[in-house]
């Protein structure tokens, strides 16, 4: 991680000159004038605004950058960097394969909007390993994984799926945003694509949209290209900046919000009230053996399993938080907690013994998050 640190505070940025600034400008544009109407048409360069800036170009070279792509696609939100790569890949007929543990609104896409395209959807057991070749049909295109998984954190085997994938020509997609690439890559252990929310970790501040996917080979990287001219995809110059001086402290700022959720989730799982604790780098967790395996450390978000208790009383307890925001979201600087039964729609696995709160850490000093829970455990809620 050392290493990319170094990398991210230098790639992307303009060759110094006098007076250079450190990052490239901004640059506002829809149309884009040419001195040479032959070049108009011509393939090879940026034609319209839309298809992005220079601040769109630097930023592409540093997700290339993050996970050893050999491309990648920027989009307005994560939600488009989770959906629109499946667009790529499917047609009316197809049959594609969602892990359980998805994020919400990738699961609600593959159940309605693949569904209106003729596009069957067919969730797996996260846990399901080279299994899965058993699922895998003969017009099945696209395999979707997260992990560890939104709220639940199953820990999927990255290399045995992407391989069965890979061995019957489906394509596989893994949303890999917990672990921002940076504990993480699953384009080394055999993934086609690797997608990130950009809005959590590398806007880092709660205040902007982004999206990213990495194609581990051009010719993936040129569909998804295609996909987002085809459909009018653009985001605004200012929100990639943003993005891209994000990724200049990224590495700082997440190893320190890991580090705290660690301590936390380790700290929590030795109290009274609460049942389990959900983070694959404890040792405790069921799948902590494959996340040591395809993983160099953890991310700064995690949930617990609470002692029985009524909605009402989970509610009271987040809102007695007084450092943790009430919202979706994480890799912010401020910490944040949900209730997570509401949406909770798992179908594969035992039902769980109490209800899930979601912990995102932010910034703020461990201790005063650790004695933050622990005055909103000892209220009574």
């Amino acid at each position: 991680m050392t290493e990319k640190r170094t990398r991210f505070a230098h790639l992307g940025r303009p060759s110094p000159d006098i007076g250079t600034p450190v990052n490239p400008p901004i640059v506002r544009a829809s149309t884009l004038l040419f001195d040479r109407s032959e070049d108009l048409y011509r393939t090879d360069i940026t034609s319209y605004g839309r298809h992005g800036t220079n601040v769109h170009g630097a930023l592409r070279e540093l997700f290339i950058e993050l996970e050893g792509g050999e491309s990648s696609q920027i989009y307005p939100s994560g939600v488009m960097a989770c959906v629109q790569p499946v667009l790529s890949f499917v047609k009316p007929g197809d049959h594609v394969l969602l892990t359980d543990s998805a994020y919400g609104p990738t699961r609600y896409f593959s159940q309605t909007f693949l569904k209106q395209m003729g596009v069957e959807m067919e969730l797996y057991d996260p846990r399901i390993g080279g299994d899965i070749d058993g699922l895998i049909r003969d017009n099945t295109s696209v395999i979707l994984l997260e992990s560890p998984g939104s709220l639940t954190f199953e820990i999927q085997d990255i290399p045995a799926i992407c391989k069965a994938a890979r061995d019957r020509g489906v394509v596989s997609i893994v949303d890999n945003s917990w672990s921002a690439g940076l504990t993480c890559n699953p384009l080394a252990l055999g993934a086609d694509i690797s997608t990130h929310s950009a809005t959590k970790y590398f806007g880092g501040h709660g205040d902007l949209l982004l999206g990213a996917a990495i194609c581990a080979s051009s010719a993936h990287g040129e569909k998804l290209s295609q996909t987002a001219k085809q459909l009018g995809v653009a985001s605004s110059p200012d929100d990639a900046y943003q993005v891209l001086r994000g990724f200049r402290s990224v590495v700082t700022r997440f190893e320190q919000q890991a580090r705290t959720a660690e301590t936390i989730a380790r700290w929590l799982s030795s109290h009274d009230q609460i049942l389990d604790v959900l983070h694959p780098a404890l040792e405790s967790h069921p799948d902590h053996a494959l996340w040591a395996r395809d993983f160099s450390g953890g991310g700064g978000l995690f949930s617990v399993v609470m002692s029985p208790r009524s909605t009402v009383d989970v509610n009271r307890f987040i809102d007695a938080l007084k450092l943790f925001g009430v919202g979706f979201s994480y890799g912010g600087y401020e910490s944040l907690a949900i209730h997570c039964d509401p949406q909770l729609k798992r179908r594969f696995g035992e039902p769980f013994a109490g209800p899930i709160v979601r912990f995102a850490c932010g910034l703020e000093d461990e201790r005063d998050l650790i004695s933050d829970i622990e005055q909103a455990l000892a209220s009574g809620s």
